[in-house]
């Protein structure tokens, strides 16, 4: 187990569609991080954009990304994470990979399909949460429009980090920062929220606010908006531990099962 844990956050343009070009340019931003990091995060479909073209361009669910996503995260000893268009069994999904440093992988389906942009009639939306143990720490993953839905997010398994990744637009962008603090209060956790920047091939725009809160809701992070960046921020386990012991929020949570 290790006390702090060091996060990369990669804020980034997506080339539309365009595995390759997305892939190309994220191993070189993953050789110019300088700063010794456990693990890092990538945005949402991070090698297409938010497309609805799944016909066209998923990957079998031991794909080149997959590939790609362990090959570096050997190479740089570090975790990675983000999320990508998947053929599995006939079906697409928007999948997580959480890859370790070794190479091994676990992933999480998105529960909540976008229906505004029909995610819904493209995508099967997934069943089961998922918990990483990674150095001490439980980290719970999510993507995106998971995080309007507070009672999928809610702090059951005692997890140490909520961690989001998202394409979320400009337009909606204030429901994004508000909803990051919110889910950090609630589940006494850290919360990480990953974004992308840029235009995607619908003329969407994005702008970012990646950005880490304690589990008290306080801003650990330096967001930059508007274009890429990379930030290695330090989550700190005896802090948040200290803040639980002393509050004990959680213990007075509701019990509920979901259906």
């Amino acid at each position: 187990m290790i006390e702090r844990l060091s996060v990369t956050l990669v804020q980034s343009h997506l080339h539309w569609e365009n595995s390759v070009a997305n892939r190309q340019h994220f191993t070189k931003i993953f050789e110019n991080i300088s700063a010794k990091t456990d693990l890092i995060v990538l945005p949402e479909m991070f090698t297409t954009g938010f497309s609805m073209n799944a016909k066209a361009l998923a990957e079998p669910k031991q794909g080149p990304t997959l590939e790609w996503m362990q090959s570096e995260a050997k190479k740089h000893n570090v975790a990675i994470t983000g999320s990508v268009i998947i053929q599995d069994n006939g079906l697409f999904f928007n999948r997580l990979f959480f890859v370790f440093p070794n190479g091994n992988s676990e992933h999480y389906d998105k529960k909540h399909t976008f229906t505004l942009a029909n995610e819904h009639k493209t995508y099967t939306a997934g069943r089961n949460k998922l918990i990483v143990n990674y150095k001490g720490w439980k980290l719970c993953p999510l993507i995106c429009y998971d995080l309007r839905f507070p009672v999928w997010a809610r702090n059951t398994e005692e997890y140490d980090v909520l961690l989001f990744v998202a394409n979320w637009p400009k337009v909606r962008i204030t429901a994004w920062d508000t909803l990051l603090k919110a889910r950090a209060i609630e589940n006494m956790s850290y919360c990480i929220g990953v974004n992308r920047v840029g235009l995607d091939g619908n003329g969407y725009e994005y702008n970012g606010h990646s950005a880490v809160y304690d589990g008290l809701g306080a801003l650990i992070s330096t967001p930059d908006f508007e274009k890429d960046f990379t930030q290695t921020v330090i989550l700190d386990k005896k802090n948040l531990q200290e803040q639980r012991e002393k509050l004990q929020f959680l213990n007075d949570r509701d019990s509920f099962t979901l259906t």
